[in-house]
């Protein structure tokens, strides 16, 4: 038994020294942020609850997407792909591309969900293009969400913590909600036959770790938080100077979901 644990401990180590010197292929920016320490960051927590008694029911959680710092890569998307087994063609969350031509037209695309990245160009435009920038889209976790007002069987609730979530086990898989949803973040899974959502994450969080999108994401632009810690990252944000918005503000849903840098093309 001592001469197999040794074993085990020297793979590990091996593996471990493999991965770090690169050697071993594969997305390293789904198992380690950019800039994260190996040891320390997997999984990576919310910052600021080191140490501290975690409490979910003194929490207020908000997301921000900086749509300045996105490029396009995907690593979000598929790291979320990952973690849920998402269905092909289904998407939790997902990234679009606008393009500006010189004319003020906008062109929206969003092949694959972004899960590839854009890596090309489009080919079937031929104007120029003099500005191209891209739009992460999840759910916005409504602190007055439409979808569980229609709900008939109460699968679709906000739990104590502010998480709008879909108990499958109850879901009829009738669409009310989906429906009902003003940024068309829902589907029906078509493998459970139930509706289902980004969560933020919800399993992870209660655990104090980093959604699965925002520990990937290599240029900062997903940050998720607790506004009532001042000192958080998204608390010092919405509190300070620059433009921030909601998407759909009209529709007086009051979203959690913030975004940096958002043009009037997409709000």
């Amino acid at each position: 038994m001592k001469n197999s644990t040794k074993i085990l401990d020297e793979d590990r180590r091996s593996f471990i020294k493999k991965v770090l010197k690169g050697t071993i292929a594969g997305s390293l920016l789904l198992v380690i942020p950019a800039g994260g320490n190996a040891l320390e960051d997997i999984p990576a927590q919310i910052p600021g609850i080191r140490d501290k008694e975690w409490d979910m029911s003194k929490k207020r959680f908000a997301f921000i997407v900086d749509i300045t710092r996105c490029i396009g890569c995907g690593s979000c998307c598929v790291a979320d792909k990952r973690e849920y087994n998402v269905p092909d063609h289904n998407y939790r969350t997902w990234v679009e591309r606008y393009l500006k031509d010189f004319d003020d037209n906008i062109y929206v695309d969003c092949p694959n969900g972004g899960l590839d990245g854009y890596q090309k160009p489009r080919e079937d435009l031929d104007v120029p293009i003099r500005d191209t920038f891209f739009v992460p889209k999840l759910c916005n976790m409504c602190k007055d969400a439409p979808c569980t007002q229609v709900c008939p069987v109460g699968a679709t609730f906000t739990t104590p913590d502010g998480f709008v979530i879909v108990d499958s086990k109850r879901c009829v898989g009738c669409g009310y909600c989906i429906q009902a949803c003003p940024y068309s973040v829902r589907f029906l899974n078509p493998v459970t036959k139930t509706a289902e959502k980004c969560t933020w994450c919800y399993h992870r969080v209660r655990k104090g770790m980093l959604p699965a999108c925002v520990n990937v994401c290599p240029t900062g632009a997903r940050k998720f938080g607790d506004l009532n810690d001042k000192e958080s990252e998204v608390s010092k944000i919405l509190s300070g100077p620059g433009v921030i918005t909601v998407l759909k503000k009209e529709m007086g849903t009051d979203p959690s979901l913030y975004y940096i840098g958002a043009r009037r093309e997409v709000i």
